[in-house]
């Protein structure tokens, strides 16, 4: 069956869904439109699944994951795996252009993202065939024990519409190294770069069944995949109250769950720190994206010594941001992605106005470019209790905050449930450790900030969720630990004899 999509009769460009190596339309037939945030008109269609459809699409993975692809060995996924990557290697450019377009995110930051992604395949292909268990010293010497680290089976996938091919790949690549198979279901936003993706993987040769893509505007669809009792696992990006569903959702059948939720990350300057090189994190850890990143720096707590300093080369900086075309050069921050997430931002700063926030610079939409610009906005005299100081906005919005002491600037960053990353700016070293070990974090960035890398855990605590994404961690938990004891001497005895 053909891989490319067929234009309707509107222009629109016609995907189906990848479901056990077969592209395949809803059961109901049902479809719905993709709209491009920056022309804010329609440019894909895309089926309308429902729960039949995903039912299908688990027993597709289960086929695999106790057929082909069970029985392939770490050396095998790892072939299929580099395959892959080169593959994603050939066609970055093209997928980030389908992401730019779904979700509106800058040209160059979704290309970043997709050349980059090839090395997760490959870091986790060189841990696909090292998957060794241990032996284990019995207390009898008649038995030798000694473990296995065997795939926990099909899991389910959600991902969100603002890095859609990154935090897929975040997941598929690790439980891929494990030997699980996946069903995604990406966002009703953001449909169509995960049904491009399901192509290369058909290229690679894995088996049917392996990769599976899901599309649906209702948020049924997401409910069908986390509750089908043959899904083992969830693997969930999205917001902590979607998040907490999901949790409970996959309890009532014992599916294993990790969640990648919220963040309201703050960046901490002291007075030491070096001014324009913060400036410069600050501005790219919550404008480089338009903010709709889990790690947008969103809370600034700096230092009363410093803050006018700072703030000045903030607001120039900040006022210089060129808005516009996703696709252009020369174009530094791009629309928000779709009009839900726009009414969001605008509530945000209009409620902290009447709070008692400031507005330094931004605050208001970019009427001049239409469609779904908000100017970058710093907010100054914001209070730790304020909302905009506690709750993730997923926007181009700034909050600062103001202290004087160490301990006060902890407390702080502490005082959210969030706690997903965190930044650290000074030239004390011994600061800077002091401090990375005080804050609520899963991941803290010393004189830097918004780094990943493939071999290196990711995650959070509290409302930022459960588990962990990326290094070695990540492959451990898409398998189960297995005890097996071998009886060495053939002596049983009768168990009710005693002696």
């Amino acid at each position: 069956m053909s891989t490319a999509p067929s234009p309707t009769g509107d222009g629109l460009a016609a995907y189906r869904m990848w479901i056990g190596g077969q592209w395949r339309e809803a059961a109901s037939g049902a479809r719905f439109e993709s709209t491009d945030p920056f022309t804010g008109l329609p440019w894909a269609s895309v089926p309308d699944a429902a729960a039949e459809d995903v039912d299908q699409a688990v027993r597709a993975a289960e086929q695999a994951q106790y057929g082909a692809w069970g029985k392939t060995n770490g050396f095998e996924r790892a072939r299929l795996m580099h395959r892959l990557a080169d593959l994603l290697e050939r066609e970055a450019a093209d997928l980030a252009a389908t992401e730019t377009r779904d979700n509106g995110k800058l040209l160059r930051e979704m290309l970043g993202q997709l050349e980059y992604l090839p090395a997760w395949l490959r870091y986790f292909a060189g841990v696909a065939d090292k998957l060794q268990g241990e032996v284990i010293p019995s207390d009898r010497p008649n038995f030798m024990v000694y473990t296995r680290h065997e795939p926990v089976g099909v899991v389910g996938a959600i991902v969100p519409w603002n890095s859609p091919l990154m935090l897929l790949m975040w997941k598929l690549a690790p439980l891929l190294a494990a030997g699980c198979t996946l069903v995604v279901k990406p966002s009703e936003h953001t449909p169509v770069s995960a049904l491009e993706f399901a192509r290369l993987v058909d290229e690679a040769g894995f088996p049917p069944g392996v990769f599976n893509v899901v599309t649906g505007q209702s948020a049924d669809v997401g409910q069908a995949l986390v509750e089908h009792p043959g899904v083992r696992h969830v693997a969930f990006t999205g917001s902590p109250g979607v998040g907490v569903k999901v949790a409970q959702s996959a309890a009532a059948h014992f599916a294993r769950v990790t969640l990648e939720l919220g963040g309201k990350s703050a960046q901490l300057v002291f007075p030491d720190a070096d001014l324009e090189a913060v400036a410069n994190g600050v501005i790219a850890g919550i404008f480089a994206a338009t903010g709709q990143t889990c790690v947008a720096g969103s809370r600034l707590v700096v230092h009363r010594e410093v803050h006018d300093a700072l703030l000045s080369r903030v607001r120039a900086r900040t006022e210089r941001i060129v808005l516009g075309d996703p696709t252009s050069e020369d174009t530094e921050m791009g629309p928000l992605s779709n009009p839900a997430q726009f009414k969001t931002v605008s509530g945000f700063v209009e409620r902290a106005v009447a709070e008692g926030a400031g507005i330094l610079t931004g605050g208001c939409p970019d009427h001049g470019l239409g469609g779904l610009f908000y100017r970058p906005t710093v907010l100054t005299g914001v209070t730790p209790d304020m909302e905009v100081a506690r709750e993730e906005i997923f926007g181009p919005v700034l909050s600062v905050l103001t202290f004087d002491t160490e301990e006060e600037a902890v407390d702080m960053a502490n005082s959210t449930e969030y706690g997903l990353g965190a930044g650290v700016w000074t030239g004390d070293v011994r600061r800077a450790h002091r401090v990375a070990h005080s804050l609520r974090a899963g991941n803290v960035w010393v004189n830097s900030y918004r780094v990943v890398a493939p071999n290196v855990p990711f995650g959070g605590t509290g409302a930022s969720g459960w588990g962990r994404e990326s290094g070695i961690d990540a492959v451990r938990e898409y398998t189960v630990t297995k005890a097996v004891w071998i009886e060495l001497s053939g002596a049983t005895r009768d168990p009710f004899t005693l002696g």
